[in-house]
């Protein structure tokens, strides 16, 4: 089955967050498929909160790929609808 989640990056600290598209059987922060958005929890400058692909990530969902709640709730954030 194919997920859309969170993978961590960044340093200790100071979390980031890669939206991907991967298969559910990989590790959380292994192979991906996609990187289809960021998420920065706490921004600073001129760093965007949320950055996601919808157009991507409404593509991967119309071929099965199921977010997982957390990033339903960026795509409900970052303007887009969650067909799910």
């Amino acid at each position: 089955m194919v997920v859309i989640r969170l993978s961590r990056v960044g340093a200790a600290n100071t979390p980031k967050y890669r939206v991907t598209v991967a298969d559910s059987r990989k590790p959380t922060c292994g192979r991906y498929i996609e990187v289809v958005g960021t998420y920065i929890p706490t921004p600073r400058g001129k760093e965007k909160e949320v950055e996601l692909d919808l157009e991507k990530i409404n593509s991967w969902i119309s071929k099965g790929a199921q977010p997982t709640a957390r990033v339903k709730k960026l795509i409900s954030i970052a303007g887009g609808v969650s067909k799910q």
